[in-house]
């Protein structure tokens, strides 16, 4: 549900931006993030840092935007969040925790911690890059572009990659029918052995 409302966020920043311009499309971003943060608070009584870490910046680098006139300060803001959202996921494996792949992905598939680990550290790969990317388009293209490249482009990669991890994963998942069918088989040869 989460992830619907940070494209429905993107979409309303996309559409204001190509009717209204930055400005517009700059606030709409603040206020459209404010409400959902608070809506999940309302409904949870609940916020994670990375949430709280998000609104700050949004407000902060929007702030400045509208202050100076200066799109730079805004389009910053992916990189920002791509890159701790990166940071995250080293510190999680520095500290040696369950990888943060498992902890979100553990419950719908079974894969050996080797894998889990690998995922986290791929995640991490994959939002060094897009901060990158980010960068490259904002410093070498207008304004216009990088805003068409944030909806389409962003989500496109994003797609393209968790379909590339949906098959790495196909070829790890442990199909936990067989696994407990073969122990009920086990159980069942031991006691007629016996």
């Amino acid at each position: 549900m989460k992830l619907l409302f940070d494209f429905l966020l993107i979409a309303l920043f996309f559409i204001s931006y190509k009717l209204y311009g930055m400005t517009v499309a700059v606030i709409v971003a603040m206020v459209g993030y404010s409400v959902q943060v608070a809506i999940h608070w309302f409904r949870f009584r609940v916020l994670d840092k990375l949430q709280l870490l998000t609104l700050a910046l949004i407000l902060v680098l929007g702030g400045a935007t509208l202050f100076f006139h200066n799109d730079t300060f805004f389009k910053w803001k992916p990189t920002v969040v791509y890159w701790l959202f990166a940071i995250v996921f080293l510190v999680n494996q520095l500290l040696k925790k369950e990888p943060l792949t498992k902890r979100l992905l553990g419950q719908s598939i079974q894969l050996p911690d080797a894998i889990w680990i690998t995922l986290s550290w791929s995640w991490m790969v994959f939002f060094i890059l897009l901060g990158i990317i980010n960068l490259v388009v904002a410093y070498h293209y207008d304004t216009d572009i990088w805003v068409n490249f944030k909806l389409f482009g962003f989500l496109g990669i994003t797609i393209a990659f968790i379909v590339l991890q949906a098959i790495y994963m196909s070829k790890y998942a442990i199909d936990t029918d067989k696994k407990s069918g073969s122990g009920e088989e086990d159980a069942t040869l031991s006691k007629k052995d016996t």
